[in-house]
Parts: structure tokens; sequence; C-alpha cells
């Protein structure tokens, strides 16, 4: 969590820093466009403040009030980076078309282009350094906050190259379609934001999580694990909630029973890189799950195995035992 932290120190400082030389770049220029890329810095200065602040508050303990954790403050600190985006989006827009009929003189455009150019690389590096960091220790914040340094970077390329175009052929409402350009493009950027922290917030599942269990899962599968089924996923902060059926043998004792489920947990643990919690509720097998099931020398097979259940992410979300995909019928 400290590196979480000091990550987003430094984006913090950098973007204050590149904040005041691209208002310094449209002081030098009168650019629309410029002014465009200077407003949305303030948005990256003020959505990493409260970036360190959530990352600092999901750090705390689990205590009585908060029994999973506070890590659901993540969602919000990337609702927040959205709205702000989105708000600067619909100002951007709003200035640039209010200069379609006031427009202003640009000047000193080489000057302007060689800053914006500067804080184009420096947002590019930060960002996919961020972005990287963000898998490896499973912050969602961190991933919010260098995807928007990245959209900033790539906005900047589209903006120097309107610019150098502007520049050499003096057609000053280039300047205008440009803030219009990346206006909207950031009014874009903002609504995935919010899209993906509300998600987050209503438990919306995850698809590409749950088909990353499924394949570990699929991968070191044991012959006593019958049947997986009913998997959710809810995510908070940098920790997983994972509760599912797991189908096992019925004449396994308690102690069987209960070193089948901590194999599984620790499986878990182990290879999604990222602190897991799994509450699994033990099925006894039934009759029906003799035709998929792999056990060898079962006492109480009433069948042979006659075909191969290949767990995936829709086959372990379903709420059934894998009995016969073209009943009506389940069985939980």
């Amino acid at each position: 969590m400290n590196k979480q932290k000091n990550i987003i120190r430094v984006a913090l400082a950098t973007g204050i820093g590149l904040m005041l030389v691209k208002f310094a770049a449209y002081l030098l220029t009168n650019s629309n466009a410029i002014l465009t890329d200077a407003i949305e810095s303030i948005v990256n200065v003020v959505a990493s403040g409260f970036a360190f602040y959530s990352i600092h508050l999901a750090a705390r303990p689990k205590d009585s009030n908060h029994p999973y954790g506070h890590g659901k403050v993540e969602f919000f600190s990337v609702f927040l980076e959205g709205g702000l985006i989105f708000i600067a989006g619909v100002l951007i827009v709003g200035k640039a078309g209010y200069n379609i009929f006031f427009p202003e003189t640009v000047g000193n455009l080489m000057s302007g282009i060689g800053l914006i150019a500067f804080t184009g690389v420096v947002n590019f590096v930060l960002g996919t350094y961020m972005v990287r960091q963000s898998r490896i220790l499973n912050s969602l914040t961190l991933q919010a906050d260098g995807k928007h340094l990245q959209t900033d970077a790539y906005s900047t390329v589209g903006l120097l190259v309107g610019l150098l175009v502007m520049y050499f052929t003096g057609l000053a409402w280039i300047d205008i379609a440009l803030s219009l350009g990346l206006g909207l493009y950031i009014l874009w950027s903002g609504y995935k934001l919010l899209r993906k922290s509300i998600g987050g917030l209503m438990d919306e599942s995850d698809t590409k999580l749950v088909s990353e269990i499924a394949e570990i899962l699929q991968r070191y599968r044991k012959d006593d694990w019958i049947d997986v089924h009913n998997l959710r996923v809810q995510r908070y902060g940098h920790e997983l909630h994972i509760d599912c059926h797991v189908t096992l043998p019925n004449y396994y004792d308690l102690n069987r029973v209960h070193d089948e489920v901590s194999a599984i947990d620790d499986l878990m643990n182990t290879h999604l890189h990222a602190d897991t919690e799994l509450f699994i509720h033990a099925d006894p097998c039934i009759p029906a799950c003799c035709h998929y099931c792999r056990v060898e020398n079962c006492p109480i097979r009433s069948e042979p195995q006659q075909k191969e259940v290949r767990w995936d992410e829709n086959v372990i979300s379903k709420n059934e035992k894998h009995v016969d995909y073209s009943s009506s019928n389940s069985f939980r």
C-alpha cells in the first residue's frame, strides 16, 4: 500500500507541474485548443489528490462497521475522476462553441507546441507506469489515474498535429475544431470511467476476472472437485471476495471436505495475485452427477463418466449443477 501512495504522490506533484506548463503555453499562444489541454490538467491534479486519500482509506483494516474493509472507496475515487473529466469536457466544448462566434487571435505557436509536447511525453510515461503497477498491486485507483494520464497523452498527440497544421497553413479555424474534437473525446473518457465506477458500486460481474478464476480452477482442478457453480466475485479495493458452490463426493467426512475447501482457498490466493477471501458452500454429489464425475474407483458410482465439463466463466457462474444442459431443471 505504501508503494501505491508513493506513486500517487509522484503523479500529484507531476500533475501540478504540468498544469502550470500548459497554462504557460496558453498564455504564450492564446490558443483555445491548448487551453482545453490545460483545463483537463486541473482535473488531473484534483483526481490525483482524491486518489491519494482513497488509497490511504482503502488500506485501513476491517472493523465492525466495515467487515469487508474500506476498499470500495476506490470506486468513489474513479467516480469523482470520471465526473470531473466529464464536466471538463462540457466546459471545453462550450468554450469551443463560443469561439466559433467570437474567435481569438493565436500567436507564438512553436513555443506553445514545444511545451505541450513535453507534457505529453511525461504524461504517457507516467500513465503507462501507473497502469502496469495497477495490475501488479491490483489497484483500481492507480489504473483509473494511469488511464487518464494516457488519455491525456493521446489527446496531446492529436493536439500537436493540429497545431502544426495550423502553424504551416495559417488556418485559424483548426484551433476551434481541435478544441471541439478533444472536448468530445474527453467527454467519452469521462463517461467510461463513470460507467466503470457505477458498475463496481453495483457489484456488476467482472467477466474478465471470472474468466481468470475459471482458467485457474480448470488448470489445477482435482478429480474430487466434481463441480463448481454459482461463483460470484466482489472487489474491495485490492482485495477480492469470492463465493461459490463446490460439489464433492457425498461420502467424504467433514475433515476431508474442509481439506478440499482449503485447497481451493490456497489455489486462489496463490494464483490470483490478490488478497482473496473465499466462502465455499460444499454440496454432496447426487447420482445425476455420475455421468461427468472424474472420481476414480468411486464406491457409489451409478454409471460411468460419459462426458467432460470444461469450467469456463459461463459454466461456473450458473447457479446449478451441470447435470444436463438441455434440461430446464437445476439442482441447487
